[in-house]
């Protein structure tokens, strides 16, 4: 009997233990999710929803990258602009976080970046790539960043175990916005390269093998390489876009004045004139050559951002005879400051390129002001970038803007010359986020989105990761 009663007691203290054990992580859940529904209903937003949330240890973010890997895993690589987090310290540069579950983002690594402040620090730039075919790197993750001074490629196949660095080039005064050709290897930097007219160029390498980066030219626009006199297009390059399959690279030349959108023939850049004995030297013919297009913006207007939408069929032309299916260009441009307060508003453009060597304007979006009294908010109100993910249920679709202190934008461009708005959202600040002019608030720097339909916004301000998804008739744009 006794046994039975020590037993029986044994049982019933094992029962309360886990009942309360279940009942603290019910409150915990419930708690987390409280705290988590505050937050989405503190943000604004129209047809976008907040699905999960990472601070990003509250440093001041600019690239979000989001690589699917073999066995089904979502990561999301993050470039930052210098300073420190402060909330643990070191130098800003790479944050790696498991979306997986994007309702529960796991912090998986920071990879420490340059030293400094602001856009001349940390390691703003970085894309991800699975290692080529028929190469060493054949099996493995690569991440390609760029810091303050230099291009690093790093083995990320266990991301929460990055592999020691291999430098690619450098080191530079200045670098900026990169672009990697996952199915070649080719990459496409943007380097202060000592001895041209302008602040940065293009640097091509093929990285098909990233034990082993090889160099192929430096390019930029007739006017600004070494030597030349006279007149030449201001603006060095702020990065690129190559579509590998269509045998063009779309470059954007400015940010927020003296805009230049330029379309290359990516063959003959990577080959050069057949027959010239030094196909790659910054000579006038040599740097004409590969140029289909070469369109300058107004000289308040910048090129920060040209998104090819290309094969493009038109709704409105399904009955017409004649070019049915054009090609576009989504350009966006960057707003520099307060645009109420002496800089230019800065805007989305979509550009007919169907005529690759005249691209034409054919429509505009921008965020009206009065809709959420932007201009007294503080921080930027203006364009700053859209997605750029081709590989997503919204290609052709819509496109994502980012709009500093006005948020994400939803644009549906289906119809493409006339392009419409059909969601937004602006997230609350929070403890992380720093004075911006001496007003705490939110500054959405970068947008992408993944293939399974999700996008991702980053703060400028430190406010962190915010992965969200379209709702209502947004949501059925892209519905099966």
């Amino acid at each position: 009997m006794k046994r039975m009663i020590r037993y029986h007691g044994r049982f019933v203290l094992v029962a309360l233990t886990l009942a309360v054990g279940i009942l603290f992580s019910g409150l915990t859940y419930l708690t987390a999710h409280a705290a988590s529904q505050k937050l989405a209903n503190a943000n604004e937003h129209k047809n976008m929803q907040l699905v999960g949330f990472d601070d990003l240890q509250g440093r001041s973010a600019y690239q979000p990258t989001i690589h699917r890997y073999a066995d089904g895993r979502y990561v999301a690589f993050v470039g930052h602009h210098g300073g420190t987090s402060p909330t643990v310290g070191g130098s800003n540069g790479t944050s790696i976080v498991d979306v997986t579950d994007p309702s529960r983002p796991v912090y998986l690594f920071h990879i420490p970046g340059g030293a400094g402040t602001g856009e001349a620090g940390g390691a703003q730039m970085v894309r991800v790539c699975d290692g080529v075919a028929g190469t060493p790197g054949f099996g493995h993750v690569y991440m390609l960043r760029a810091t303050s001074t230099s291009h690093e490629l790093y083995d990320v196949t266990n991301p929460a175990a990055p592999k020691p660095p291999i430098l690619v080039a450098g080191p530079f005064s200045a670098t900026h916005k990169n672009e990697w050709e996952c199915s070649t290897g080719i990459a496409y930097l943007v380097s202060a390269v000592p001895g041209w007219r302008v602040s940065r160029v293009t640097q091509i390498f093929d990285l098909s093998n990233p034990t082993a980066p090889k160099f192929i030219r430096n390019f930029d626009l007739v006017g600004q390489q070494p030597g030349a006199t006279g007149p030449f297009p201001p603006q060095g390059p702020h990065g690129c876009i190559s579509r590998p399959e269509a045998h063009r690279v779309y470059c954007g030349h400015g940010t927020s004045s003296n805009g230049v959108v330029v379309i290359l023939d990516r063959d003959k850049l990577l080959n050069g004139i057949p027959g010239s004995p030094d196909p790659f030297a910054p000579t006038p013919a040599n740097l004409a050559y590969p140029v289909i297009a070469q369109q300058n913006t107004p000289d308040f207007m910048g090129a920060h951002t040209t998104f090819p939408q290309l094969d493009f069929t038109v709704p409105e032309f399904a009955k017409d005879a004649n070019l049915k299916v054009r090609d576009f260009i989504v350009m966006v441009n960057e707003a520099g400051g307060n645009e109420c307060q002496g800089s230019t508003r800065q805007l989305m453009y979509i550009l007919d390129i169907t005529d690759e060597s005249t691209p034409f304007a054919v429509a505009s979006y921008q965020v009206p002001e009065a809709s959420g009294d932007f201009c007294s908010r503080g921080g930027r109100f203006g364009s700053h970038a859209s997605n750029e993910n081709i590989n997503s249920p919204f290609n052709k679709k819509i496109v994502f803007v980012s709009w500093f202190n006005a948020g994400v934008r939803a644009i549906d461009i289906r119809e493409p010359y006339s392009p419409k708005e059909v969601g937004y959202f602006i997230p609350t600040t929070n403890s992380n986020t720093f004075a911006n002019g001496g007003k705490f608030v939110i500054q959405t720097n970068n947008v992408e989105v993944d293939d399974r339909g999700y996008i991702y916004i980053v703060d400028r301000a430190g406010s962190g990761m915010h992965i969200l998804r379209l709702t209502g008739d947004a949501a059925q744009i892209i519905a099966p």
